[in-house]
This record gives C-alpha cells, structure tokens and sequence, in this order.
C-alpha cells in the first residue's frame, strides 16, 4: 500500500526502539479515528506502527473478513508482540462494539488460536471487571476437558477466565483450584513485583483476600 505523507511522517516519529505505549496513545488521541490512515500504517508491518493502528481504527469497519486479515498478519510478529498485538486489538477495538462482541462469542470453536485466545481472554476479563455471566458452568466443563491440550496462548486465557470464576463465584472456587492443582499450569512461575502468580490456587487464594470474597 502506498503510504501518504501523514503515514510516512508517523512512521518516522515511532520506529525507534525507545517509543512507549503512552506515545502512541498520545499520537493516537490527536489523531481520533481515521480507518483509512490506520490502514496505512498497519501495512507497514512494524509492531509500533501496528499498535497505533488499532488504536485509530473504526470499529464498525471490523468485519469478520477484516480481522480475518488482521490476525493473519498478526501471526508473523514473533511470540510477545504477537499476544501484545492481538489482546491489544481484543481491549482497544473489538470488546466496544455490539457486533464485534456477537463475532467474540463465537469463537469459542474457531480453528484460528488467536480467536479462542480472544474468546476465552474476554470471558476472563468480564469476571475480572466484577461481572458474573451465567455461563460460568459451561465454561468449566469445556475448560476442563480441553486446558491440557490447547495451545500455549489459548490455555493463558482459559486458566485467567478459570482464575476469575474462582474469585467471584465461591460456590465454584474448589472446582477452579483443582483444576489448577491438576494442571499445574504456571506453578512456580517468577511474576514481576506487585503482580499476582498465575498457578490457580495461589492466584485465587490471593485475589479473593484482597476483596474479602
């Protein structure tokens, strides 16, 4: 795609290795919603260019074909900015919007992994926001069946969904620690200072303390 000279000049103000996430909001926050220049800069392939794209981008241009591609693209960035961009896209674009919710919920089975990622991640974050959904059931029984053998990027988001119910709903808070003693995903992991460990029983015990639950 040929870039026109506002592309080009963004480029040249966030390529450098120093740009932070708040330089792009504060680009992005001048700019406002602009599909077509988001567009532009996606084309460039570069991680930074990427992440200010979604942030400019229409939602209500986000068909499924569109994400189609986007995530096809997204998948050629190595691991991090892989998850960075694609949970990126989830937080900033995708959970704002009616129809792009209606296209989350239905990829619980999709056979892309970033799509189940985003499913399962957006259940989680609902918890993790103080909804309770009533198909925390439901959830269980699938993650139950299918945690050990998804991808690596899939099971994240089941076991933070898993996390979740565990804190707010006590009447399923054994179930969810079991499945992690079971598991035993992530015990043991180093978190940085102030985050809280990721292996189910430690992460439930700590979060529902913190909100007396």
């Amino acid at each position: 795609m040929k870039l026109s000279p506002k592309a080009e000049k963004i480029l040249t103000q966030i390529t450098d290795k120093s740009t932070k996430l708040g330089d792009l909001r504060t680009i992005a926050k001048d700019i406002k919603k602009d599909h077509q220049l988001s567009m532009e800069l996606w084309s460039s392939k570069q991680f930074f260019a990427q992440q200010l794209a979604i942030l400019i981008m229409d939602k209500k241009l986000l068909t499924e074909e569109v994400v189609d591609k986007l995530i096809a693209d997204i998948k050629q960035h190595n691991e991090n900015e892989k998850l960075q961009l694609i949970d990126w896209l989830m937080a900033n674009q995708l959970t704002k919007d009616k129809k792009t919710i209606q296209m989350i919920e239905s990829w619980k089975d999709s056979p892309t992994s970033l799509k189940r990622r985003i499913y399962w991640y957006y259940q989680g974050r609902l918890r993790w926001m103080g909804q309770t959904p009533p198909n925390s059931e439901e959830l269980l029984n699938v993650i139950e069946k299918r945690i050990e053998k998804e991808e690596a990027e899939v099971q994240w988001a089941m076991n933070f969904t898993t996390g979740w119910i565990g804190v707010y709903e006590k009447k399923y808070r054994n179930r969810c620690i079991a499945l992690g003693e079971k598991t035993g995903l992530y015990k043991g992991k180093m978190v940085s200072k102030g985050c809280t460990p990721e292996y189910l029983p430690e992460f439930i015990a700590i979060e529902s303390k913190k909100r007396n639950l």
